[in-house]
């Protein structure tokens, strides 16, 4: 499984990529194993505020329908439009095609509470 270095994991399986004051946020490559074929993701809409550790949206797989948490809190200023129509794209390319929201940090400070990519491996169990 990739895990890249440049990013930041949550505890609850989703990674950030920060450029600027933006969090792009998306599932780990983990995460999008563990639940098999993704047939329908369940975003909010641009403007919406999200708030660390607290439901952002949902992903349906074949296997269950799991909840989707935020780890930065802040605006949702652009979503994948992508996913509605090729929600694969989850499980093919979850670092770069497949990302979910992009976030508007209102606190960046909260970057720190979450996993360099040797952590989430120990996370995981890897």
């Amino acid at each position: 499984m990739e895990f890249p270095a440049e990013l930041r994991y949550s505890r609850e399986h989703e990674w950030v990529r920060v450029e600027g004051n933006r969090a792009y946020i998306g599932i780990t490559d983990f995460a999008q194993d563990e639940l098999g074929d993704i047939v329908y993701v369940e975003l909010p809409e641009v403007g919406a505020t999200v708030t660390a550790g607290e439901p952002f949206g949902t992903v349906e797989s074949v296997k269950t329908v799991s909840e989707l948490y935020a780890p930065v809190s802040g605006t949702v200023v652009e979503v994948n439009a992508r996913l509605a129509d090729e929600p694969e794209l989850v499980n093919r390319a979850p670092y770069t095609d497949g990302w979910m929201i992009v976030v508007e940090m209102s606190r960046p400070e909260e970057l720190a509470a979450l996993l360099d990519a040797e952590a989430y491996r120990t996370h995981i169990g890897e």
